[in-house]
């Protein structure tokens, strides 16, 4: 059975950027090729300082209920203890799996 406290880190690879986010739940998707995420977990600790990262993020999945990431752009998922702090990052050397989508053949001649 589920502990419904359970929060889960999900790195992924988005426009050439790393996201960082943290979500209740995660599960493969009935759409082929698919990850999903919902129930977005941002830190609402009462601070002075605002994160300008984190609140771009918020803004940017403001009224998103779920969340589909092919699999192919996941880089790591962890169940942690609790949230932290969302964010976009660079990527530094990360680089995304390469991909046909085409699906073309390779050339075969007859002899």
């Amino acid at each position: 059975m589920k502990n419904s406290a359970e929060i889960y880190k999900i790195t992924f690879l988005n426009k050439g950027k790393v996201y960082e986010v943290f979500v209740k739940q995660v599960y493969q998707s009935d759409l082929y090729g698919f990850i999903e995420i919902e129930d977005y977990v941002f830190d609402e600790r009462s601070q002075l300082v605002v994160d300008p990262g984190e609140e771009k993020l918020k803004a940017e999945f403001n009224g998103v209920k779920r969340s589909f990431i092919p699999i192919q752009a996941i880089i790591r998922i962890d169940e942690v203890e609790k949230s932290g702090v969302s964010k976009i990052s660079n990527g530094g050397n990360i680089t995304p799996f390469p991909v046909s989508l085409t699906g073309g053949k390779t050339d075969t001649k007859d002899s």
